[in-house]
């Protein structure tokens, strides 16, 4: 089976051509470095002849409202064109969970245009909605930090390592299109704020987190079930605790 994988040099995408390959297929990790662009179309036909699946794991460059919003309808349009002129047999797309309940941002309101596009093409599709990886809460802690403090909401999160997504998304991919969105998540839930102590803790870092309801994430207000899956998700096995330890040391 051939398998492109649009994103295939990021965080993701790596760890799923290394799972895909592992298991003997034919896998392509597409990148503008690797002279796939879905952004402005460069190299799509070529890479995607004879192609049965394609998975698309890459992010915008700039999470800037209409940024970010170009960028996933234009890469989102150009990329499920060529899928349907090369007669690709499954769509698999990683989203986010609670996409719907977040529109106040500019980068879920952009994710939520890109799952409608997918929705619309024609093409067999799967949605993997993934909850916040254990690898962002570096960004988080940045995104919350206000001079010597960081201010995050208390709503509670069920984050999961990349390695779990991956495995989830290999799992996907040799499957047949579901036509449907499913979600990922972590093993456990815990606040937004504790997730980032529970971090600087690991890494000595003494700098305050504050609990604050009215802090947003990304510009959106959340709630405990902003981002935390429905009632049937997928379960990673990895516990965030199992991870800083090999993350930090």
């Amino acid at each position: 089976m051939k398998i492109v994988v649009i994103g295939g040099s990021g965080l993701i995408g790596t760890k799923l051509v290394n799972n895909l390959r592992g298991k003997g297929h034919d896998v392509v990790a597409a990148s503008p470095n690797t002279g796939v662009n879905t952004f402005t179309g460069e190299g799509l036909a070529a890479a995607l002849m004879d192609t049965q699946v394609v998975v698309d794991v890459a992010n915008a460059p700039s999470f800037e409202d209409e940024a970010v919003m170009t960028f996933f309808r234009t890469a989102g349009r150009n990329l499920l064109a060529a899928e349907a002129a090369a007669g690709v047999a499954h769509h698999l797309a990683l989203s986010v969970v609670g996409t719907e309940r977040l529109l106040e941002s500019g980068y879920f309101r952009a994710k939520m245009a890109q799952e409608d596009l997918i929705k619309a093409a024609g093409v067999p599709y799967t949605i993997l909605r993934s909850t916040q990886f254990f690898e962002f809460v570096d960004g988080i802690v940045k995104a919350g930090t206000e001079g010597d403090a960081i201010r995050l909401s208390p709503a509670l999160i069920q984050p999961i390592a990349s390695d779990d997504v991956a495995a989830a998304l290999a799992e996907l991919t040799v499957a047949e299109p579901l036509n449907a969105t499913v979600e990922v998540a972590g093993p456990e839930a815990c606040p937004l704020d504790s997730f980032a102590r529970q971090f600087l803790a690991a890494r000595g870092d003494a700098r305050k987190v504050i609990a604050d309801v009215h802090a947003r994430y990304f510009g959106a207000a959340l709630n405990d079930r902003s981002l935390t899956p429905g009632d049937s998700p997928r379960l990673g096995s990895i516990r965030f605790a199992d991870w800083l330890g090999h993350a930090v040391s």
